[in-house]
Formats: C-alpha cells, structure tokens, sequence
C-alpha cells in the first residue's frame, strides 16, 4: 500500500500557547505519528491548508477535493478538524477509483488523552479493507459518509439511523 497522506489542520494538529490561553492549528503532525507507530507501508503528506474545519468555505472543500483526485495514489487519508468533516466528507463523493478516509481528533494529538492514534489506526484499516469510496473513521467506528453526523452534544460521530 502506498498512501497519500492530505492534512487540513484541525484539532488533530491544534497546539496550546500559554501566552495567549487558546488553541492554534500548528504543523501537520501525522508524518511524526506514523514514524512512532513504525509504519512499514510507504506514504506521503501534503499539506493543504492549516484551518479549524469552522472556517472552511466551498473553495477550501474544493482545494481537498482536487488534491485527492489528483494524487496518483489510490489510498487517501484525510486529517481533518471534526466540526466540518461530514460536509468535506460529502463534498469528495464520486471520485473514481480512490478510497478516501477522513479522520482527525477531539483532543490535540499533543494531549497525552488524545484519540488521534487510535482515530488513525482505525482509519488506515478502513483504508486496507474498504472498496472504493469516501469514508469517515472516528470513535473506533467506520462511517460511509453520506450515512453520518457529529452528535456535538455528546462529541461523537453516529449513523444517521442512530442519530
């Protein structure tokens, strides 16, 4: 497997500043999660943009949309902030040919609590053993993403039949 790695900022990548008591989205910090996992299948990062999934417009969903389908490879993990994941998620549908993860984090991957690895992990098996299509892994489970929803109140991603 060779997989292309798209990040887009988000909690996953939020860093604290003391000096300023609030969160920034800082550098991608997948590639450096990967290296610690000791990943043996090769892949690559890119960089798409360093935004909290609240500000994200149309274009920016386009901008992820043409990375994706623009990579030559098959295998595309998105990191993504969870607030906008299910409309970016909707927005890369109907891509030929690919199979599309986006996951990302409700604590910083700095946090020793966070679930960025765990999310991670779950989204690379997704990736291994789902067909083509666009896919949401987060809270250990695997969503396709026309049939999902962040349940904000209880900070969690649900099927929408569970919703």
């Amino acid at each position: 497997m060779k997989l292309h790695i798209i990040t887009t900022g988000g909690t996953i990548d939020k860093i604290y500043f003391d000096a300023k008591s609030d969160y920034q989205v800082g550098a991608p910090v997948i590639g450096e999660l990967l290296q610690r996992m000791g990943v043996q299948f090769a892949y690559s990062v890119e960089s798409a943009m360093r935004k909290d999934s609240l500000d994200m417009t149309d274009a920016d969903r386009a901008l992820i949309r043409r990375a994706a389908m623009q990579c030559e490879e098959r295998w595309v993990l998105i990191t993504h902030g969870t607030d906008g994941m299910v409309a970016t998620a909707r927005a890369l549908q109907d891509i030929p040919g690919k199979c599309i993860v986006l996951t990302g984090a409700l604590q910083p991957a700095a946090f020793a609590q966070s679930d960025a690895i765990f999310n991670i992990g779950c989204a690379i098996g997704a990736l291994q053993s789902k067909p083509p299509g666009v896919y949401i892994a987060m809270n250990g489970e695997v969503f396709d993403a026309d049939k999902v929803v962040k349940n904000t109140a209880a900070n969690r991603f649900e099927a929408l039949d569970s919703a």
